[in-house]
């Protein structure tokens, strides 16, 4: 892809249907086509501009336009989302590459003026000054991550590992007949379940690992009636 003459209206980056054409790898007039099949999907200041009379003037005096644009008494003008649309039409994996492309080193590339030493000095400061007014808030949402991981994160596969082992451990404490021992195990399952209200034991918060582990070792089987 030619490195492409950046073109500014309304404040953000648009393309021309030439450019756009060159970019997919296709011709203007099929994406002419494609414009004219589905115009009323289009919504003009949202996927497009037109220019035309002495806007359209003005425009081709301030650039370097190709000689086929010249004459041209219309010229349409193509936002990131419209570029979008007619990668959809076209529908090519050419098409989507380049409009990947696009979107990365050329619609959402910001603009940066010249700036003064001084000008330049100003702006660092500021931006300075604004990201330690945000340090307050930026900690007080980190305390609340790692609240909400103290709170919300459940054994991983090493943990419930370990768990399992407590449990079979203290279970053949009890008893040494294999077969006897299936409800012992469901009993004592089913008390950690009820304990820390959860359905599984590979539902128990990591925070609550240590409770649970101390609550096996001292777990004693319910006697039947």
């Amino acid at each position: 892809m030619n490195q492409l003459q950046v073109i500014i209206h309304n404040n953000q980056r648009v393309l021309t249907t030439a450019q756009l054409a060159e970019s997919f790898g296709t011709e203007t007039k099929i994406i002419s086509k494609n414009f004219e099949r589905n115009e009323e999907r289009y919504t003009e200041g949202k996927h497009f501009y037109i220019l035309q009379g002495q806007e359209l003037k003005d425009f081709k005096s301030t650039r370097q336009i190709d000689d086929n644009l010249k004459f041209a008494p219309i010229l349409y003008l193509w936002t990131e989302k419209g570029a979008w649309m007619h990668a959809k039409s076209l529908n090519t994996d050419r098409a989507w590459e380049a409009y990947e492309m696009l979107v990365d080193e050329y619609y959402r590339i910001k603009d940066v003026p010249n700036l003064t030493p001084n000008q330049a000095i100003a702006v660092a400061l500021q931006q300075t000054a604004q990201m330690i007014t945000k340090l307050p808030e930026l900690e007080s949402r980190i305390d609340l991550v790692d609240q909400k991981v103290e709170t919300q994160i459940t054994l991983d596969s090493g943990e419930q590992r370990r768990l399992q082992k407590a449990v079979r451990k203290r279970v053949c404490e009890f008893e040494q007949d294999k077969t006897a021992r299936k409800p012992l195990f469901s009993q004592l399952y089913n008390d950690i379940y009820d304990r820390w209200g959860v359905p599984s034991y590979r539902d128990v918060l990591r925070k609550d690992m240590q409770d649970v582990l101390r609550y096996i070792g001292a777990w004693v089987p319910k006697k039947a009636n």
